[in-house]
Parts: C-alpha cells; sequence; structure tokens
C-alpha cells in the first residue's frame, strides 16, 4: 500500500481542524495543532515531517506569521509548502503572507473541493520540484566525478611517460589517506581538515605533477643528475599544473577541489623553511594539503626506483624525512608520520615489485 503524504492542520478551533481532517484524511495522513507552539514542537522533533502544513493567522500566543516565520527560518523545514487558512480579509493580508514565505491561501468557511484541490496541486509541484532537484543534483554529482576523472587520467598518463607505471599516483593517494586518518586524530590538525573536507583534498592528491606534461622529454627522462639549468625548466611543472588548473577556475571559481588541486600542484615542492619553490612559501603559508603531499611524495620517490637513482630501503628513506622537520618538513606532520610510517610498508600497494625495500 502507497504510504500517504502527512497533512499538519494548525488551528486554535477544534472544529476547523475536525472540518479540514474529514475533507482531506481519505487521501492523506492529518496530524493537528490547537496552536503555534504545538505546531513548531512538530515540526522541529518529528522523524517524519509533513509534506504540507495548513496555518491558521490569528491564534492566541504565536499568530500564523510568526509560525511561518520559525518554519522557514530553519533549514530542515523551510521548503515545507505552508498554505493559510483565515476567515481574516484576505486582501488585507495576502501580500504580507506571499512575501513572507506562503505558497496560498484557504478561507473560512471551507470549501471542500478548493480546500483539496489546492493541497493536491501544491504536493504535486512539491513533488515535482523535489524530482527536478534530484535530477539535477544527480546530474551535477556526475559532471564533478566526470571532471575528476579526467584529471586523474591525465596525472595516469603523465606517469607513464614519466616511466613510473602509473603506480605513483596510486601509491600516493593511499599513503596520503593513511597520514590523513591519523591527523584526523589531533585536534589541530582535525579542526583544518574537517574545514578543508579532507575528502576534496584527498582527492586532489593524484594530480599534483600533471604539470610534468610541459616538461621536454629529454629533460624529464634524463638517465643521471640534471644540471642547474634544466632543473630550473624541471621546476616549471608546479607552476605548469595551476595555470592547468587556473584555467579550470575561471569556469567555476567556487569549486572547492579545484582550488586544493592547485595548492597541491603548485605548492608541494616548497619547503617549511621557505627555501623550496616556486614562492618560496614558509610554514604555515604552504597550504596544509601541499604539505601532506610533500611528505609521501618523497618518501614514495626515494622507496622507489628512478631513472636517475636506485631505490633507498625504507629505514633510509623513513631517516631523511625524519632529518628534514622543520627544515623540508612540518615538524608536526612528521610527528604523525612518524607513528604511522611502519604501517606505510605494508599496504597493499606495491603491485610493481612486492614492497618498499627494507
Amino acid at each position: 500500500m502507497k504510504k500517504r503524504d502527512k497533512v499538519l492542520v494548525v488551528d486554535d478551533m477544534e472544529m476547523n481542524r475536525m472540518i479540514l481532517d474529514a475533507i482531506l484524511s481519505d487521501d492523506y495522513e492529518v496530524i493537528q495543532a490547537q496552536d503555534g507552539l504545538a505546531a513548531i514542537d512538530i515540526l522541529y522533533n518529528s522523524l517524519e515531517l509533513p509534506a504540507i502544513v495548513l496555518l491558521d493567522i490569528m491564534m492566541p500566543e504565536m499568530d500564523g506569521f510568526e509560525v511561518l516565520e520559525l518554519i522557514k527560518s530553519n533549514t530542515r523545514t523551510a521548503d515545507i509548502p505552508v498554505v493559510f487558512i483565515t476567515a481574516a480579509d484576505i486582501e488585507s493580508t495576502e501580500t504580507r503572507g506571499l512575501r513572507a514565505g506562503a505558497v496560498d491561501y484557504v478561507s473560512k468557511p471551507f470549501n471542500p473541493e478548493v480546500v483539496k484541490a489546492r493541497v493536491d496541486n501544491h504536493l504535486e509541484l512539491k513533488r515535482y520540484r523535489d524530482n527536478l532537484e534530484e535530477t539535477v543534483e544527480k546530474k551535477v554529482r556526475q559532471l564533478v566525478r566526470n571532471k575528476e576523472n579526467m584529471l586523474e587520467t591525465l596525472a595516469t598518463v603523465i606517469e607513464y611517460r614519466n616511466l613510473e607505471s602509473g603506480h605513483h599516483v596510486r601509491r600516493t593517494s593511499i599513503l596520503s589517506r593513511t597520514l590523513v586518518d591519523r591527523l584526523l586524530d589531533i585536534p589541530y590538525y582535525s579542526r583544518q581538515l574537517h574545514e578543508l573536507h579532507s575528502e576534496n583534498l584527498l582527492k586532489a592528491v593524484p594530480i599534483h605533477d600533471i604539470g610534468k606534461i610541459g616538461v621536454p622529454d629529454n629533460i624529464l627522462l634524463k638517465p643521471g643528475r640534471l644540471d642547474p639549468q634544466e632543473f630550473e625548466i624541471i621546476k616549471t611543472h608546479t607552476t605548469i599544473g595551476s595555470d592547468i588548473i587556473d584555467t579550470l577556475l575561471t569556469h567555476d571559481e567556487g569549486d572547492e577541489y579545484l582550488h586544493h588541486c592547485r595548492d597541491i600542484c603548485r605548492h608541494h615542492h616548497e619547503r617549511f623553511d621557505g627555501k623550496g619553490y616556486p614562492d618560496g612559501l614558509a610554514g604555515e603559508a604552504i597550504p596544509l594539503s601541499a604539505r601532506i603531499l610533500s611528505i609521501v611524495d618523497v618518501y614514495d620517490a626515494l622507496v622507489n626506483s628512478r631513472i636517475y637513482k636506485p631505490a633507498f630501503s625504507h629505514e633510509e628513506a623513513i631517516r631523511l624525512i625524519v632529518d628534514g622537520s622543520g627544515t623540508q618538513f612540518d615538524p608536526g606532520l612528521i610527528e604523525a608520520f612518524k607513528e604511522v610510517h611502519p604501517t606505510f610498508a605494508t599496504l597493499p600497494i606495491w603491485s610493481d615489485r612486492g614492497g618498499p625495500p627494507m
């Protein structure tokens, strides 16, 4: 049996409530409140909200306009359609009520056909609006996911071009999550991560090196140490990456995920002591997302072989990173890193060779 919509009838006259119950109860579940206070108690505390409210204007203690104001000020109830029921002169109150957020009026004495038709119509409009909002939300979520997939795919392509088999993207993502999970238990960092929406931050991690698409192969794939001029060119991958994201942000300036992408692309080679690049930021002027990524990025680079170097052992990598506390890396983050790094070596992400060398 199809569940019936609830209609809340608010009127200080019991007879009026009984008449509206008789008109509507064949098609709806009617609940009643004898005054504004009782109505607000139902609306604020019920697990299941009514689909529509029929609200008398002239009531003691709290009139209909005051009740309507409270309904519209609460995010949980603001979208419930409210129809005023009144014996007052409609012309003197209609404009005020509609401006306050009521959707319609029905007058006393009640015409059953009019009452029923208006409730039916407004609930049909609400269902249409809700369905439309749900459809739009689904479409927006799909567009967002398509954007994320596009950038993640580009990041993976760049890793293959960089002869790193694409696994660096996956490893830095999982390693970052492991570190962030620990930071969420530390109040100082937890507050910041919640404000930054850590899930969006973590989604941005795979994008950190997309700027390498603009680095020439003879430099990106050079098997030996880079000379000073070549190193200056490789450093530009941070600004190239942020420029790519800035292009996307011109079309969607409020996208938090893209802002995290930009911060990570541009600043993951900054140093805590201000001697990094491209902007020479120091300390907490470096975005938290970039400070986190810089640790796991260096760890993964150390424990994996590159075209220009062999792999370091897990222990050697940990020693080098801890030694960089306060100079290259945020010392607070390093303390958290020291707690979780034993987990790094056991994560099922080392598919190319079974695990970091111990």
